[in-house]
């Protein structure tokens, strides 16, 4: 298994470490320390889950409730990054020169954040897609920066798939979970990661397929993040006094419909109740602190809707057996249901 090693980043040099020590000084102070570490092979985890994810912090505000209860119940989480997060928006303005537009040294600053974010979450094993830096931030959908020869975006999938059958056969999940065909929200990075994370699932179980990258496994069930109308029809409902439920959700936003986000409820197959686990996932979105403002609308939500809108994730099953229904909607409540 590798672990992620904040202080010897690659490609390129370190740069100062302050802003990265004192963010993970805050992640850990949230949570207790972890034990130290001890040296296992995946099949000694009866549990293993792994979620692609196309930059830092995507893990965390999708994710991390679900991340931080299973490491939390000893399964082995691994995290697979796509890109560096390089054309991110700088939140905070004496951090603002590592901005691509300045110094462009922002997605070596975010290994640290994502770093912080993962001790918070107790996720020990994180690793870049083809490593740090293979691929670029795209930026938004429509913008010069999805031209860029080394953006994920532009990547070979040939590479792409790859490198992450490589981990699919060395971590041997029994569940993969990434991003729906729209990438959640139309980012080009959340796309690109859907197809790449669907056609690894669905070639990694074939020996004829990468015979470099490994013995062959085949993982038991795939997952998208979902987020159920319903949720954000609630979310909207309870923020709408709220001063910055506009700068959030944008003046014009009336419901879910509105949004260009969610799925219909019907589309949901598993929530996961993570509620214990809202504390962990507050420190790890406080970790990415250049993307997430502790004072800005993702906290404003948190105090708004708190531990029910953070503490509970759904998914969508699109590869495996469906474990049994619980609840009134009839959804799973455990990734690893049935299996």
């Amino acid at each position: 298994m590798t672990t992620m090693d904040p202080t010897t980043p690659e490609p390129g040099e370190r740069l100062d470490p302050t802003a990265a020590e004192q963010v993970l000084a805050e992640a850990a102070s949230a949570v207790d320390p972890l034990g130290a570490a001890v040296e296992m092979a995946p099949l000694d985890f009866p549990k293993r889950l792994l979620l692609v994810h196309a930059h830092p912090d995507d893990e965390t505000i999708t994710s991390g409730a679900t991340m931080a209860k299973y490491a939390a119940e000893n399964a082995l989480v691994t995290l697979v990054t796509c890109t560096l997060g390089e054309e991110g928006e700088v939140l905070v303005e004496d951090l603002a020169y590592l901005a691509a537009s300045e110094t462009d040294q922002l997605g070596q600053h975010r290994i640290g954040e994502l770093a912080a974010a993962c001790e918070a979450l107790r996720v020990e094993d994180h690793r870049f897609l083809g490593g740090p830096g293979r691929w670029r931030d795209s930026g938004m959908m429509g913008l010069a920066s999805n031209e860029a020869p080394e953006c994920f975006w532009q990547a070979d999938l040939d590479e792409a798939v790859g490198a992450l059958v490589r981990i699919v056969r060395e971590v041997r999940p029994q569940v993969v979970v990434t991003y729906n065909e729209n990438g959640d929200y139309g980012h080009p990075d959340h796309i690109q990661a859907h197809r790449v994370t669907v056609s690894a699932y669905d070639v990694a179980g074939d020996p004829s397929r990468y015979p470099e990258a490994g013995e062959p496994w085949q993982p038991s069930k795939l997952y998208y993040v979902a987020t159920p109308y319903s949720v954000l029809d609630e979310m909207i409902e309870r923020m709408r006094d709220h001063p910055q439920a506009a700068e959030f959700w944008g003046p014009e936003v009336k419901s879910a419909a509105d949004l260009g986000i969610g799925v219909p409820d019907e589309v949901v197959s598993t929530r996961i109740d993570a509620r214990e686990h809202f504390v962990a996932k507050m420190a790890a979105m406080r970790a990415h602190r250049t993307q997430i403002a502790v004072d800005g609308p993702f906290f404003a939500l948190a105090d708004g809707v708190g531990k029910e809108a953070w503490g509970l994730e759904h998914y969508q099953l699109v590869r495996g057996e469906r474990g049994p229904a619980e609840g009134p909607h009839g959804w799973e409540s455990d990734l690893f249901a049935g299996l």
